[in-house]
């Protein structure tokens, strides 16, 4: 890589925090990338379950989200604003993509949650909806992935809805073909070693 500018877009993949990575707002944190470009990135935390249940705040859209059917902290920015995540099966391939939906990467893509949810209930896949997201300016991850604080692993469908997150980030590990799949078995507490 030869002073090259062009940033070869990670949207879709997963950022998996290594041991490495001392920001506790990240901490084991699998992230998955919805925007990568040279002005930047935004992606969602997909393993930070809150308390919240989605009915309390979104109402009519807390039928078609998954279990656990909470709002997930999807990251340290913004945290009033609400942004839904949905796998749509086929994700319109073809034909158009659904009314309130838009492709982000895959079957993965953006619900507007100021649309009807019926628009979107027959086709629908899996539903997260997440408090906030994981910001990064221009540049500021291609140093992060330089410094080795982030796995860059593919996405699976599943890892949006996956309904036991706390072991999210162990299993996304797990499936890597290469000594990233070691790394799953790092103790939570390197200390205790």
């Amino acid at each position: 890589m030869s002073g090259m500018t062009e940033v070869s877009s990670l949207t879709g993949r997963l950022l998996v925090a290594t041991p490495a990575l001392a920001d506790p707002n990240f901490d084991r944190a699998v992230v998955l990338l919805l925007d990568h470009d040279e002005e930047g990135s935004l992606g969602v935390v997909l393993n930070r379950p809150t308390p919240v249940d989605v009915g309390d705040i979104l109402e009519g859209w807390a039928d078609l989200t998954g279990e656990p059917g909470v709002v997930f902290q999807g990251g340290p920015v913004s945290l009033d604003s609400a942004l839904g995540v949905a796998v749509v099966p086929g994700g319109g391939l073809g034909e158009r993509a659904p009314l309130g939906w838009r492709r982000v990467h895959g079957a993965i893509g953006l619900v507007d949650l100021e649309a009807p949810p019926e628009l979107l209930a027959s086709v629908l896949g899996s539903l997260r909806i997440f408090a906030g997201y994981a910001g990064w300016g221009p540049g500021q991850l291609e140093d992060e992935l330089a410094e080795g604080a982030w796995y860059v692993v593919e996405s699976e469908p599943g890892d949006v809805s996956s309904p036991s997150p706390e072991r999210l980030w162990r299993e996304v590990l797990r499936r890597q073909r290469n000594e990233l799949a070691m790394v799953a078995t790092y103790p939570d507490d390197p200390s205790l070693n």
